[in-house]
Order: structure tokens, then C-alpha cells, then sequence
């Protein structure tokens, strides 16, 4: 069956008629009689226009006018994002030291009085704050506040959404870093993908336009799924903010890991090159694009290639009352120290004013980037992202969608449960869950497009990397032409009997050992070139990698499957899917034995090129 594009699959799981108003209708259409909500592109004021001068305590020495304010109400969250925090959390501090409520509210008054005109509520995750919801409703009694936001992780939207629009909430930011339900599991260490998505569709539903999903794009994690996200934007209000990687000390990655504006932008443009370039407003952080056609659009927050230090004007105090004039900053001033010590509104205020003024031009970490990170990459490297490596059949799409109709939760990553004969459960685990209906997908038997030659090649009695005086050399694909290329490899971890049955129960202290494996599989057939000194950078279309338990061996089989079109074959990039998927379940058992072998890894067949196919017998 034809592949489907992930975007596709999200678009129907929240375009699908999953919830009905009381005539039957589908959420995303207005029951009879009842006007259609949209919310308006610039917020009303909720008590009317602020008339007096800007403060001089929020401008700074740059003239910057500081009008957005964000808030955090919690340094909880429901989640362990993988480039935010380590799996088993931080130290957090102690409830005393925290803000109440009404100091929170005290703050927020105070600074809108003196001319912030937009709050945001950020965390931590802010919707596990019990109270999220007074607080909302308490902060639109505020004259002159015309803005009140949250940024959310998206798991209790849903259910918290139609209190807060109640409450006065006229903005909304979703972080969501990939559609791949598997893969958000990998990044966040937690299940929920599920929740995001019913969270953004209720947003809609809601009547918010734009819906703003934030995506942190990381190189060598989520930056093949860039053509995914713009595309959930040609039937859906939404602003697909693509932000560059931010590194700093706490997530422990560096450079190399940030996808540049630049870089993006010319990815997307190989696919939509009639890309516009939307007005920039005052003091935005955004680069924003509309494909015309599309309802919605796409926005870059190039916090690192492009800064916006100049318009900055942005403040943030966090769950402990500390004032932060950047977020890069390690400057910070106790405004509750100074509230709970008893200062005045008049007092307050030439704190908060020092601390703006001290400001400065743009952030450290800036400097830093300019001698750290690294060159422009070629544009024929960069073309190649938009390769969509990871694709799910419409058996797939449709297994969503139902589960998603009949309220049930499709299951993240999907395990199949078969019984054998000895009535034993083993656990399959597989790229594609539904690979076993459809045995043809990558199979070496599947047929191929024959190569443009009159046959099959002897194999070389050279070697092919190492030129007549016996040094190393790349060999030159350029004028060999392009053909269909499958390769499929396998590997075998004898994992032993204890570490055996942790993966078949699912009990490794570190998770999902087989999902694990299976994401650094396919993550690494898209990095061999870069691994493999001789290696060239291959374009793969698919990679599909499933492993299955072996009782019998107390071991887990590992095949990896690659596919492209080009001049050069994709064994390597199978190989090398096999044998990192099988580091990487040694890694996940490593503290539960020390016995374990990795072994059989081997090329099992290849299709393509003018040397023939290959099948291993």
C-alpha cells in the first residue's frame, strides 16, 4: 500500500469528526444557529487602552520599551524533554520559596501599570499549577493588559482549554517537537502524544486562530520532519514556529545541533519555492512565511543565527520571583525578597528599573556562537533533509483515526502481542507497527526498477576505496546512473535470561528498551556518511527497522531496511542501522548484565546497481 506523508495522518486525526456538538455535527463546524468563533488577530482590550506614557522603569539604556511580560507558575513539569532536563528531573525549590498567587498577582499589577501589555504564563508545564485558571481570570481584571497567553506542553489542554478561553486566555503556543507518536515518547520520556494532539485539535475547535505549535528543531532527531509540520498548515489555522536550538550549560549539547534558519528556509523552499515572506510587526521574534493557499502559516525564531536583541522586549520572572532581563543571562534580582521584606510599590519599582537598565545589548551566548559553530553546509547536503525518512502506510493512518473516533488511546510505541505455540508472549517491535499485515514492504522480493545496464557486474577483485598506490579514495558516483536501491541487514543481541525477560515485560528501569533501539536504528542510517569516513551521503526515502524477541535464544533480532534512488547502494546505511540499533539495546541493559553478544551482523540482501542483486542464502 502507498505511503503517507505523517502530516497527513495528523491533519485527519484532527480534522476527524471525533467529537459532536448536540445536533451531530462535527466539532470543527458550527452546530446550526450558532456563529462561528474566531479570535481576533490583535486581542481587545479587556478594560479598555492604556493612555499614560510608557514607564521609564521598563526602558532600558538601549531605549528599548520592555511591554511582555512572562510568568512562570511553576518549575514542575509533566515531562522530561531530553535537551531540557535529565530523566530523573531537578532539584526544585522548596514551596515556601515559591510566589503565591497573590504575589504573583501583585507583580503582574504592578508591571502593567507601568506599561506591560502582554503576559505570558510559561512553567515549568503552568497547567499543572492547580489554580492556572483563577489566575487567568484574576489577570483579565487587569485595565490595559490587552494579551494573556500560555505556553503548554499540551498534555492537560484538552481538558483545561474551554475554562481558561472562560477565564480570558486569548493566546496559545503548544510545544510539540515531532508527529511521530514513537519518537515523542524518545524525547520526552513519557507517553501523551495522543493528549498534545486532542489538545490543539480542542484549541481549533475553540475557535483560536492562530494555533501556535512551537518546534525545536534538533539535527540528527527532528529536522527530516520539517515538510510534515508546514504541511498541517494548508488545511489548519496554524503558525508552525520552527526555533532554532538554543545550546546552554544545563542540556549538556552543543552547536552542532542546531539547524539554522537559513538552512531550514532552503529546505522548504526545494518543496514550496512560491514561499512569501509575511510583514515583520514591532518587536516580533518571528520570521514569518505563508505558502500561498494554505490556511495557515510557518514562523522561524532564529534566536541563534539571526538575533532580535535589538526589539527585545521581553522580561521574565520566574517561580521563585526572581526578575530575569534575558533569558541568557545569569543576572537575576529577588523581587519576592523584596515584597515579603515589606517595599513599597515606589521601592519595587527602582529595583525592577536597576535591573532593566543593566540590560544589555544582546546575549552572551552570541559570541560564543560566532567562533563555535559550525560552517554553512553545502547546499546539496541541505536539500537532502527534506527527505522524509520516517513513513506510515495508511494502514497506519487509519488505525489512528479509528482508535481516535472510538475514544481509545493508540498505544506509543505500538508493541505486538503474538502467541507462539508455548503459549509465550513475544513482544515485536517494528518501524511500521502494522509491517506483518503487509510481509512485501522492503522484503528482497519485492520487485525493483532494473538498473541501466545490459547485466550484472562480476564483483570487483579491487578495492574500490583505495586508488592504484594504495591510498584511500572516495569513489566517484557521478556519472553512474541513478536506480532503485534497497538493502536489508540484521543483527542478533544474545541478551541472556534476566535481561530477556526485562524486555519482553517491559520492565527496564530505563523504558522501552525495543523503542529505543529501534529510534537509534533509524536515526543512524540517516548519519552514516558521517560515521563511515568513505561513505557517501545517500538521500533515503524509508527506513523501516523491527526487532523481535527470540525465546530461544534469550536474544532480540534486529533487521534494518533501507531504500533510495541514486548512483550508490544503501548497504552501508542498513548496516549500520542494524548495528547501532543493537549498541543501543546493549546500552538499555548494560546495568542488568554484563553477558550480553552482539553477533550475525550481516548484509542479508541488496537490490539495485549495475553489480546485480545480492540475497544472502
Amino acid at each position: 500500500m502507498a505511503a503517507q506523508p505523517v502530516s497527513r495522518v495528523v491533519r485527519r486525526v484532527l480534522r476527524a469528526g471525533v467529537r459532536s456538538c448536540s445536533s451531530g455535527a462535527p466539532v470543527t463546524q458550527p452546530c446550526p444557529g450558532e456563529p462561528v468563533v474566531e479570535m481576533p488577530s490583535r486581542p481587545r482590550p479587556f478594560l479598555g487602552e492604556r493612555a499614560a506614557p510608557f514607564s521609564a522603569f521598563l526602558t532600558d539604556s538601549f531605549g528599548r520599551r520592555h511591554s511582555y511580560l512572562r510568568i512562570s507558575l511553576t518549575e514542575r513539569c509533566n515531562l522530561r524533554c531530553q535537551y531540557c532536563m535529565p530523566e530523573e528531573g531537578v532539584p526544585l525549590t522548596p514551596k515556601a520559596d515559591l510566589l503565591t498567587t497573590e504575589e504573583i498577582l501583585t507583580l503582574a499589577r504592578l508591571f502593567v501599570k507601568e506599561g506591560v501589555d502582554k503576559i505570558r504564563l510559561t512553567g515549568g508545564e503552568p497547567l499543572i499549577r492547580p489554580d492556572v485558571v483563577d489566575i487567568v481570570a484574576q489577570l483579565r481584571q487587569l485595565e490595559g493588559l490587552r494579551t494573556i497567553g500560555i505556553t503548554t506542553n499540551g498534555i492537560n489542554l484538552a481538558r483545561l482549554l474551554p475554562q481558561l478561553q472562560k477565564a480570558g486566555l486569548s493566546a496559545i503556543n503548544i510545544s510539540l517537537d515531532t508527529l511521530v507518536p514513537a519518537k515523542f515518547e524518545f524525547i520526552v520520556r513519557r507517553k501523551g502524544f495522543h493528549k498534545v494532539m486532542e489538545g490543539i485539535h480542542k484549541a481549533i475547535e475553540l475557535g483560536y486562530s492562530p494555533v501556535k505549535v512551537n518546534c525545536v528543531v534538533m539535527r540528527g532527531l527532528n529536522e527530516d520532519e520539517l515538510l510534515d509540520f508546514v504541511a498541517l498548515t494548508e488545511g489548519l489555522p496554524l503558525d508552525v514556529r520552527f526555533i532554532e536550538y538554543m545550546p546552554f550549560d544545563g542540556n549538556r549539547w552543543n552547536f552542532k545541533k542546531m539547524v539554522s534558519y537559513k538552512e531550514m528556509l532552503d529546505t522548504l523552499r526545494q518543496q514550496w519555492p512560491e514561499l512569501e515572506k509575511l510583514p515583520e510587526e514591532e518587536s516580533s521574534t518571528a520570521k514569518a512565511f505563508k505558502i500561498p493557499g494554505f490556511r495557515g502559516q510557518i514562523s522561524f525564531i532564529t534566536s541563534m543565527s539571526e538575533h532580535f536583541c535589538g526589539t527585545c522586549n521581553r522580561l521574565r520572572i520566574t517561580a521563585d520571583g526572581n526578575l530575569k532581563v534575558c533569558l541568557f543571562g545569569n543576572s537575576e534580582v529577588s523581587l519576592r525578597d523584596h515584597l515579603r521584606g515589606g517595599a513599597s510599590e515606589e521601592e519595587l519599582l527602582r529595583v525592577i528599573g536597576a535591573a532593566v537598565g543593566r540590560k544589555k545589548r544582546q546575549h552572551a551566548e552570541l559570541f560564543l556562537m560566532r567562533q563555535d559553530s559550525p560552517p554553512a553546509l553545502p547546499s546539496t547536503f541541505r536539500n537532502s533533509l527534506c527527505v522524509q525518512v520516517l513513513r506510515h502506510r495508511v494502514s497506519f493512518s487509519s488505525q489512528i483515526v479509528t482508535l481516535w473516533k472510538g475514544g481509545g488511546v493508540p498505544q506509543v510505541p505500538l508493541v505486538a502481542q503474538q502467541w507462539l505455540g508455548s503459549s509465550l508472549p513475544q513482544r515485536h517491535f517494528s518501524s511500521h507497527p502494522d509491517s506483518d499485515a503487509n510481509p512485501k514492504c522492503l522484503s528482497p522480493t519485492e520487485p525493483q526498477a532494473p538498473a541501466a545496464s545490459s547485466g550484472p557486474l562480476p564483483d570487483s577483485k579491487q578495492l574500490t576505496h583505495v586508488d592504484t598506490e594504495g591510498r584511500m579514495a572516495m569513489v566517484d558516483v557521478g556519472r553512474k546512473p541513478d536506480t532503485e536501491r534497497v538493502a536489508v541487514a540484521s543483527a542478533v543481541v544474545l541478551l541472556g535470561p534476566v535481561a530477556f525477560k526485562l524486555i519482553q515485560e517491559n520492565q527496564l528501569k530505563k523504558g522501552d528498551a525495543l523503542a529505543v533501539a529501534q529510534l537509534a536504528g533509524i536515526q543512524a542510517a540517516k548519519l552514516t556518511s558521517q560515521l563511515i569516513p568513505l561513505c557517501h551521503h545517500v538521500a533515503l526515502s524509508h527506513v523501516q527497522v523491527q526487532l523481535e524477541l527470540d525465546r530461544a535464544r534469550h536474544a532480540a533480532v534486529i533487521q534494518a531496511s533501507c531504500r533510495a534512488r541514486g548512483p550508490t547502494g544503501v548497504e552501508m546505511e542498513a548496516l549500520t542501522s542494524a548495528a547501532t540499533a543493537a549498541l543501543a539495546l546493549y546500552d538499555m541493559c548494560k546495568a542488568v548484565s554484563r553477558d550480553i553478544v552482539l553477533a550475525e551482523i550481516k548484509l542479508v540482501s541488496k537490490t539495485g546497481g549495475q553489480r546485480g542483486d545480492f540475497h544472502r542464502t
